[in-house]
């Protein structure tokens, strides 16, 4: 299903890409193209370094170092392209990662190589979001999701050839259809988002994907969120929104 979904994203991104004024334009040239690369890199290599880590050690663990990726994002965005950050910024992203903590609660599990390879995930995603900031006006955002979808996807197509091919029910495909719509704006959403946004303020809403693992796990498992967790949602809710009020009253 992995695979099937990315070839559906895939020809539904190159659908977009060829209804869009400027139409197909999948091979750039000048920096945009060194930058394209960079970015396919850092996709899939944070997406196999995370899978990987996932089957090694446990989930709240590797979650509780992705959830380090804003502060990430936002210091490399401060080094590499000279942006400002100031002392508000970073105390309410350093918050939002505290209700985070409240929310996971990670075990005292040893540090071992597995978590040194979810940190590599880490930088795979920092170098994939700063390649993105990089690139030109000229360059359409559906090259870079096209791109990040087609590699994602052969990755997956690896798989297939190790564990074989089992047929889709008409449940699967409706799943895999709904997914791949969900990808394909995920993909364009977040190349838009990292081009023209300011990342010191983009980057605390990444916290917010607990939350809605939250909502879901209710709506569909019927799993209530303990005392410590809801706390944990309104310090990330609140930092976000501290966030957004700051740079309105700036």
């Amino acid at each position: 299903m992995f695979t099937l979904r990315g070839a559906v994203a895939t020809l539904g991104l190159l659908v977009i890409a060829a209804r869009s004024p400027g139409g197909l334009h999948l091979l750039p040239h000048g920096p945009d193209r060194r930058f394209l690369i960079l970015r396919t890199i850092g996709e899939v290599t944070a997406t196999v370094t995370f899978l990987v880590a996932l089957q090694h050690m446990p989930l709240a663990n590797l979650s509780a170092i992705m959830q380090s990726l804003p502060l990430a994002v936002t210091l490399a965005a401060a080094v590499l392209l000279k942006m400002p950050i100031g002392w508000r910024r970073l105390a309410a992203i350093v918050v939002g990662f505290a209700g985070v903590m409240l929310i996971i609660r990670p075990g005292a599990a040893d540090f071992d190589r597995w978590s040194v390879l979810g940190l590599a995930s880490v930088i795979c995603v920092v170098l994939r979001d700063l390649s993105t900031r990089y690139f030109s006006s000229d360059l359409p955002s559906t090259t870079g999701a096209i791109w990040a979808s087609v590699a994602v996807t052969l990755m997956g197509g690896l798989g297939v050839v190790n564990e074989g091919w089992h047929p889709l029910t008409l449940q699967g495909v409706g799943q895999t259809s709904a997914a791949a719509g969900f990808l394909i704006v995920g993909y364009l959403a977040a190349i838009k988002v990292m081009r023209v946004g300011d990342l010191a303020v983009v980057a605390p809403f990444r916290y917010t994907s607990l939350l809605f693992a939250i909502l879901l796990g209710w709506a569909r498992f019927g799993t209530l969120p303990d005392h410590l967790t809801l706390i944990g949602g309104a310090v990330v809710v609140a930092s976000g929104v501290y966030m957004l009020m700051h740079e309105r009253s700036r």
